[in-house]
């Protein structure tokens, strides 16, 4: 999978230097990832929740950080679009 917005997962690592590898190997093995269906994502990751519009959130770091991305499954995209604590995660509405 292609994925877009390494910038926000950088940005926060430097905040939260605690999550940094944690985000590093999320981003190779996604980048080393071939999803076709929501399904494909749930094999690797099985606490990985869905929302609708293709957006799937990961629980980071033992359940401490949350990664919520858009999955463009024909493309092979995936878009970072929010990443922060778990408390954070709990002040949004997704």
């Amino acid at each position: 999978m292609k994925v877009l917005g390494r910038d926000k997962l950088i940005s926060f690592s430097k905040k939260h230097t605690n999550v940094k590898a944690a985000l590093d190997v999320w981003f190779d093995e996604v980048s080393n990832a071939d999803w076709r269906v929501p399904q494909d994502i749930k094999n690797r990751y099985s606490s990985a929740d869905f929302l609708s519009d293709n957006r799937v959130i990961f629980n980071i770091k033992g359940n401490h950080y949350r990664l919520v991305v858009k999955v463009r499954y024909q493309g092979g995209i995936v878009v970072v679009e929010w990443v922060g604590t778990h408390a954070d995660y709990d002040k949004r509405s997704f």
